[in-house]
């Protein structure tokens, strides 16, 4: 069991790891280096340490200690008990959900590890957006895609804001980092993986005369919001595809638009 530690001052060494939570350049540049990632809320800290994660600590208030007794049970790291005012001084936020852990990453897998059992893949050109990237990974995971191949660029899955979108989703579904972009699809289309361009422009077939969930394997490539795929993904791409739209709207954001690619890629799938 982790020792249970009362802190009252905020500047306490011990809390380095929750320190200023709400600059994203610096935590985007620390959280790296440092080997950890913030879980934020008592069932992402679940989700994250039954995902294997290994925790560094934690960050509760008073009142939390009873709720995450089991976790704090199971566990050799230190809890830090603050009172919620020392916490808003130490992380920069009103820290709504009374919990936070600082939890180890892991090395990321290779691209080609993720995809040797999967079918159903998820590729993301610069999304940039935390809540976006949370948004996609919990679509993702609820609508049975089997990973997710990120673009050089793309932003932290493991950011703590990421992290709270997806309710912890992020721990569900495997992911990886292309070295090269759009090089890396290559490693996609080797493996047998048709890769299919989301994207509004009329030229594309519409994803019902695509009939992605009567491919062999799929990966569906996503870019950023508003810029969409770079014309060089686009290039790269085996067949583009758009949804459908009326009453004049051309488009949707790519969290939504994600969420309806899924249900059409997986659809009638059999589950394994």
């Amino acid at each position: 069991m982790g020792e249970i530690i009362t802190v009252d001052d905020p500047a306490d060494p011990r809390l380095h790891d929750y320190t200023d939570l709400t600059d994203v350049e610096l935590r985007r540049r620390r959280e790296p280096a440092e080997g950890l990632f913030i879980a934020e809320g008592e069932k992402v800290v679940r989700r994250a340490g039954d995902a294997g994660y290994g925790m560094r600590s934690m960050l509760l208030s008073r009142k939390w200690v009873d709720v995450m007794r089991d976790v704090i049970d199971r566990s050799d790291a230190p809890v830090y008990v603050v009172e919620p005012a020392l916490a808003e001084q130490v992380t920069g936020y009103h820290v709504h959900r009374g919990a936070l852990a600082s939890m180890q990453r892991r090395p990321l897998p290779e691209p080609a590890d993720v995809l040797r059992t999967a079918r159903r893949v998820v590729v993301m050109e610069s999304v940039n957006d935390h809540t976006n990237i949370g948004a996609i990974f919990r679509s993702a995971a609820a609508l049975g895609m089997d990973a997710v191949l990120l673009s050089p660029d793309c932003a932290d899955p493991l950011y703590r804001r990421s992290v709270k979108v997806s309710m912890g989703a992020v721990f569900s579904v495997p992911y990886a980092r292309l070295e090269t972009w759009p090089k890396g699809l290559r490693t996609v289309q080797d493996l047998g993986f048709t890769v299919l361009a989301l994207t509004p422009d009329g030229r594309a077939h519409t994803l019902d005369e695509t009939a992605p969930h009567r491919m062999d394997r799929v990966a569906l490539m996503l870019g950023a919001e508003g810029t969409g795929l770079s014309p060089r993904a686009l290039s790269a791409a085996d067949t583009w595809v758009r949804i459908p739209m009326s009453h004049g709207v051309d488009s949707l954001n790519v969290g939504a638009a994600a969420a309806v690619a899924f249900y059409a890629v997986t659809a009638g799938r059999p589950q394994e």
